[in-house]
């Protein structure tokens, strides 16, 4: 449906592998409010992620297609407006690169019959340079009438993980752009939204987020991919998720509070050991920065509300909240 292409600068910077996620570095140069509030004209920004280069939080755009970039004082500013990028969702920052998958809910400016509910794709840009390297097509690979490229996990060889909310499968890309159908299971199945939030542990497997059944899921990489629920958990409609010091942060309650999930088992089972709902509305997803979790309020309630009439998504005010 779309065309795949490279550059040979990319092969080189990922084939040496991704040896650390800035998502998760220290950052020297600040110190980090509780809470940041920002404003950017409708940008509904589902994905959230980190730059310690930029000292900048990046935030994607469901209506806009773009990436922007928050400082710890709130200040909003475009970084990067593909015209490639329909509906930008989940985003990661490694080794110089961002990573976002590309989607069409319908409510975007970039949105076309031909693209709507029809996109999935991974798109990685050069951090330095902010152009695009790569674009993988995704929705080819899986025979579905929907789809829609949610988030991603990153792996230290360069292996990249991409959800899909409306197809029940979970990509794979490896880091010379080749992609594949890692799993494809009906338990990923939903009338609503499928899979959602997604991390890999180091431990050689993927947790990810069921959100219309309310569950997690242990992919095994280390075997055969096998797939397994975590046990002994409420039900739990998952968004984003966020591996931090072995424990998972999951934002759920339809964006109104994270949970802290904790393991003793591998994630055979596990147990919410914490529960923060304060400062949390319409939130998407959370990013670790400094040791500490950071939680984007995204007004994601107001996407789905306004479908069919996107005229109604003229909101500016968002906020980011750190975990308490």
């Amino acid at each position: 449906m779309k065309t795949d292409y490279t550059l040979s600068i990319f092969l080189v910077a990922i084939g040496i592998g991704l040896v650390a996620c800035e998502d998760h570095r220290l950052s020297p140069n600040a110190s980090f409010p509780e809470r940041v509030n920002f404003v950017a004209q409708r940008q509904y920004p589902e994905g959230i992620a980190y730059s310690a280069q930029l000292d900048r939080f990046l935030v994607s755009s469901i209506t806009q297609g773009k990436i922007g970039a928050v400082d710890i004082n709130g200040n909003y500013t475009d970084l990067i407006t593909p015209p490639e990028l329909i509906s930008s969702m989940g985003i990661k920052v490694a080794d110089g690169h961002i990573f976002v998958c590309n989607s069409d809910q319908g409510v975007s400016i970039k949105s076309t019959p031909q693209t709507a509910t029809k996109t999935a794709e991974l798109l990685v840009f050069n951090l330095n340079s902010l152009l695009l390297e790569r674009r993988v097509d995704l929705d080819d690979l899986y025979a579905s009438p929907r789809h829609l490229a949610n988030d991603l996990a990153l792996q230290p060889d360069g292996t990249v993980y991409v959800t899909d909310s409306f197809a029940p499968v979970i990509y794979k890309v490896t880091s010379t752009g080749q992609g594949s159908v890692l799993v494809s299971n009906p338990l990923f199945s939903s009338a609503t939204f499928g899979l959602n939030g997604i991390v890999y542990h180091p431990n050689g497997y993927l947790i990810v987020a069921q959100t219309g059944a309310g569950k997690l899921y242990k992919i095994d990489l280390n075997n055969n991919n096998a797939i397994s629920e975590v046990g002994e958990l409420p039900t739990l409609p998952g968004d984003g998720l966020t591996l931090l010091n072995q424990d998972l942060y999951v934002v759920t309650g339809s964006g109104s509070r994270v949970a802290q999930v904790r393991s003793t088992d591998d994630w055979k089972t596990a147990s919410i050991v914490k529960t923060d709902e304060v400062g949390y509305n319409q939130a998407t997803t959370n990013v670790a920065v400094n040791g500490s979790i950071y939680t984007l309020n995204a007004r994601i309630g107001e996407i789905s509300a306004a479908m069919g009439n996107t005229a109604l998504l003229q909101s500016k005010d968002y906020s980011i909240q750190k975990f308490k």
